[in-house]
């Protein structure tokens, strides 16, 4: 009986373990540089005067940031919240801007960057961090670039 019980107990442990665990992702430095590279060729195929590209993790910690030459240096600040905020909110920074331009001002006091061109990045069904574009030709052209770079191929 006492083999039973202890049996039992080790049997609902691992499962209680399992039923807490989920499988994460992570983005790594290559899956950055991966994502920059395809950012960068649209980026330079499209004309863009320039851009600050940054790549963060799911906690909306910095990866990767490239700023293109000509591109005025406050990009890659306004580059690293855009990223941030799409990481940490799990949708594009265009959510919270068009919020706000249709009434929400509320939101300006969250402490994150409100601004068109930050992008999640998804694998698997699951937000493994975000890439921001800033100082392109336009807020459209941030937005342009950013996904250009999500279209990489994860293995």
């Amino acid at each position: 009986m006492k083999k039973i019980l202890i049996l039992l107990m080790l049997t609902a442990t691992a499962f209680t373990a399992k039923a807490q665990v989920n499988q994460t992702y992570e983005i790594t430095l290559e899956g950055a540089k991966k994502i920059m590279t395809e950012a960068i060729r649209y980026a330079k195929n499209n004309n863009a005067p320039g851009g600050a590209i940054a790549i963060v993790d799911r906690g909306g910690h910095v990866v990767l940031l490239e700023r293109m030459t000509g591109t005025f240096p406050a990009a890659s600040e306004v580059s690293i919240g855009k990223a941030r905020t799409a990481a940490m909110f799990r949708f594009e920074s265009k959510k919270l801007e068009d919020a706000i331009i249709n009434g929400r001002g509320s939101l300006v006091t969250v402490g994150h960057n409100m601004l068109r061109g930050g992008v999640p990045i998804i694998y698997k069904d699951q937000v493994i961090g975000g890439i921001g574009v800033s100082g392109a030709a336009s807020a459209d052209q941030d937005v342009e670039i950013a996904v250009a770079g999500l279209k990489v191929n994860f293995q």
